[in-house]
């Protein structure tokens, strides 16, 4: 089923549904036992499948292609990449009343990274550049085109701009509504990537990296995985980094005035999202998108 006849549906994921698909489709790990990752994400539900596993179940139509693109093209990228990757080892079917394919991955330990650990660190701002310049050398250029306009394109940012606008007129008051609205113009008329599309990870912000020790260690949720311009991508540089650790990160990564100035629209417009959908009902949103939108506004 497509995404657009199934967008209504929200199944109910329990530990008996995740105990039944896995025990029948993948016997060998029957023995396992599973614990519910919670809170796991707005996308999937996610089990822990004994200590080396996890399983992960789409919650809406919009995540369904998630399992088959990340078992196809992660274990290619992993060894070109410098941070550890989740390794998808099998891809379920739909079955008792579940509609759609799921995943079983390695599970990899660490904990969120958290701007309080990490914000102010040249170190970590240049091991992320150095994970994004490894996922953009990867070779792009030989995928048939048919590939990348059904599963591997991002969206854009004129796609965003009648809700970016509706957001910021939602948002005036707690943020500048002149500042923001300069810089989505700003965003919107800056050029075009006029290089070969290269790789980009598509949702490249704190909540998806992982860190061991207070140190990075993984990147995880591949489900935005696409090929084109890379500027979605230096969200991270607004969710994460302070001033200095941003020009770090620019500087290592050699991101151009243009791409920059089109990375703080995408960190503009997905932060406005976030804050105008979620922030009153969760205090943690608030204060991340609060942050997400300042530093973008700052933009060095």
């Amino acid at each position: 089923m497509t995404a657009e006849r199934t967008s209504h549906i929200r199944p109910l994921v329990d530990a008996g549904l995740v105990r039944r698909l896995v025990d029948t489709q993948f016997p060998h790990w029957s023995a396992l036992p599973l614990e519910l990752l919670d809170p796991a994400g707005s996308d999937h539900v996610i089990y822990r499948l004994g200590k080396e596993l996890s399983v992960r179940l789409p919650r809406h139509a919009g995540a369904i292609g998630q399992a088959r693109k990340e078992s196809e093209w992660l274990p290619r990228l992993a060894p070109h990449l410098s941070l550890a990757i989740p390794v998808p080892l099998a891809v379920g079917r739909p079955d008792f009343g579940y509609p759609w394919p799921w995943a079983v991955s390695h599970w990899l330990d660490g904990e969120v990274a958290t701007v309080e650990a990490l914000a102010d660190s040249t170190v970590a701002a240049v091991e992320l550049a150095e994970f994004l310049a490894g996922l953009q050398r990867f070779e792009a250029g030989a995928i048939p085109a048919e590939d990348v306009s059904e599963h591997l394109s991002g969206g854009s940012l004129a796609d965003r701009d009648r809700s970016t606008r509706a957001a910021i007129a939602q948002a005036d008051g707690a943020f500048d509504a002149v500042a923001m609205t300069a810089l989505w113009d700003a965003a919107l008329s800056a050029p075009e990537w006029d290089r070969p599309p290269v790789w980009f990870h598509g949702d490249f912000h704190t909540g998806n990296l992982l860190m061991v020790d207070g140190s990075l260690s993984a990147v995880i949720d591949f489900g935005g995985l696409g090929i084109g311009d890379p500027a979605c991508d230096l969200i991270i540089a607004f969710t994460l980094m302070s001033e200095g650790s941003r020009a770090a990160f620019r500087a290592a990564l050699d991101v151009d005035d243009a791409t920059w100035t089109r990375g703080r629209g995408w960190a503009l417009a997905t932060g406005l999202n976030a804050y105008t959908t979620y922030a009153a009902v969760d205090p943690r949103v608030a204060e991340q998108t609060t942050r997400q939108i300042t530093q973008a506004l700052i933009g060095r």
